[in-house]
């Protein structure tokens, strides 16, 4: 499968990525979103942190039962307890991998670690180890190597090889370093260290200066042959490199960049959808690769070349990467078959119970709207996928508003069961609407984001609105569509509460952050 030129690809969107805030998922959300790593070729999935909670020790342990063709991985601090979980948890893959890490850079032995680098190196000694005895797979990283001394970094790295590591991570953690100093890091390791040659070097990297893709792909320069990446870039703080961008920008520029993947992008726009859905962060419209406007052409230059021919502004033809052309072939006349065939056509494959909703969500849709676009379509299974399994739903709506005031919502949901009636006021229906939310579920969560784009064009599109809230440190987030920009309000803010209260109503996770 690989050749000397194969650049395995590494994704973490269900482990670093989830860490970033407001972006937890459920486990049948992690299971679906490892089904299509696996599906379009993803060589390693980082499945999760095993020791964080008993919920991601499950997701990691079912995703290695269930993975076909990519190695699954779990993380591990360089800790006894951590690195058994993980080994445990790996167990059931067909390939299993332990990929633990240790800092190494001045600051965090100082001040996180609060260690010499004697006593680091023994950890890591101890720890690999310990690892090689569970599983042949072991990754090691060395946290924050961008700010480490090169000639301790070069030790720590030996240490690791003659320990049993089989991939040698060097990530840059905080996004600080260049594409010139990554790629020469690299460089240096893979010269001065004894036995270089019989591990895989790794790159990870954070998007803080917006350097993470071409840090990623200076470190290949450097002789790294993995690369660390997430859908859409989701990860703490500014994020990590885009493995969409990773993906296109080595098959696009294969002349200056001769390395392959297994990665088949035309699942790219189907998994960064989907991550959307099930994380509640949107992609902003003009993101490279799987953004709406990737692909759009508005400057009347751009349009006359493009009509003359396509290779005029378009490096990639969209299909290339799974978008596919809008269709207005559905309405309310189509049945189950049409419907199901359709859902195929655009990617999506769901169980029986959440076909038959979703199909009830587009006769109603159909009934309302003119013309039903494959992004409507889109927007309700994504909508539908979010919101399998809530504790409450949204079942009616009702507004009342005007230039006199003061706006009035009720509202009726599903709270367990029970269908709960409540009106309230507020400075708006927006306001009233989430009022009457707060009246049927007390609680002391703050909006910190709420925004609204139109799915499709035309004054009967679907509204999609992103709403974030946050409480006791915790941040959640939720998305909502409908033709009703309010009923999508409700949905989304909804969508957050759900998941807000399910991450109250379980053990705290460990406060984890890692490379």
């Amino acid at each position: 499968m690989a050749g000397k030129d194969h650049v395995f690809i590494f994704d973490t969107t269900l482990r670093d990525g989830e860490q970033s805030p407001g972006a937890s998922m459920t486990l049948e959300e992690k299971l679906q979103v490892a089904e299509i790593l696996d599906d379009m070729g993803v060589d390693i999935i980082e499945a999760g942190f095993p020791i964080a909670s008993n919920g991601d020790f499950e997701a990691v342990s079912e995703i290695a039962r269930r993975a076909k063709r990519s190695v699954i991985a779990g993380l591990a601090r360089a800790i006894h307890a951590d690195i058994d979980r993980a080994g445990e948890a790996v167990r059931h893959a067909e390939r299993g991998r332990i990929h633990t890490f240790v800092s190494t850079s001045p600051i965090h032995l100082e001040h996180q670690m609060k260690k010499t680098e004697a006593q680091v190196l023994d950890i890591i000694t101890d720890t690999v180890t310990r690892a090689r005895n569970l599983i042949d797979d072991v990754e090691w990283s060395a946290m924050d190597a961008t700010r480490t001394p090169i000639e301790y970094l070069c030790r720590c790295v030996e240490a690791a090889i003659r320990a049993g590591a089989t991939t040698i991570n060097l990530p840059d953690t905080v996004g600080y370093a260049t594409p010139d100093e990554y790629k020469a890091m690299f460089e240096t390791i893979r010269a001065q260290v004894p036995d270089a040659d019989k591990a895989v070097f790794s790159v990870h990297c954070h998007d803080d200066l917006g350097l993470a893709v071409a840090n990623s792909l200076a470190g290949v320069a450097g002789g790294a042959r993995q690369i660390e990446c997430t859908i859409n870039g989701l990860g703490e703080r500014a994020g990590n490199a885009a493995l969409e961008e990773i993906v296109m920008a080595i098959r696009t520029r294969a002349d200056v960049m001769p390395y392959d993947s297994s990665v088949d992008p035309k699942y790219l726009t189907r998994a960064s959808k989907l991550v959307s859905a099930v994380s509640g962060f949107p992609v902003q419209f003009n993101k490279a690769i799987v953004g709406k406007n990737a692909f759009a052409h508005e400057s009347g230059i751009h349009q006359d070349g493009m009509l003359k021919n396509a290779e005029t502004y378009e490096i990639m033809k969209p299909a290339d990467v799974g978008v596919r052309a809008t269709s207005l072939v559905m309405g309310k006349h189509s049945g189950r078959h049409a419907f199901r065939q359709k859902l195929e056509e655009l990617g999506y494959e769901i169980g029986d119970n959440a076909f038959e909703e979703a199909f009830r969500r587009f006769k109603d849709l159909a009934d309302r709207k003119k013309h039903v676009y494959d992004e409507d379509i889109e927007a309700l299974v994504e909508n539908e996928i979010a919101t399998q399994g809530e504790q409450i739903k949204v079942i009616a709506l009702t507004v009342i508003a005007g230039t006199g005031g003061p706006q009035k919502a009720i509202l009726t949901m599903d709270v367990d069961g029970q269908h709960i009636t409540k009106e309230s006021t507020g400075d708006g229906p927006v306001d009233a609407t989430f009022n009457a939310i707060k009246a049927i579920v007390p609680h002391e969560a703050t909006l910190s984001l709420y925004q609204v784009h139109a799915v499709t064009e035309g004054t009967d599109a679907q509204g999609e609105v992103s709403v974030r809230l946050e409480a006791n440190g915790r941040i959640s987030t939720g998305k909502g569509a409908d033709t009703d920009t309010l009923v999508a309000s409700a949905r989304a803010y909804v969508s957050a509460l759900n998941k807000l209260i399910a991450r109250q109503n379980r053990p705290d996770h460990q406060e984890l952050r890692a490379v």
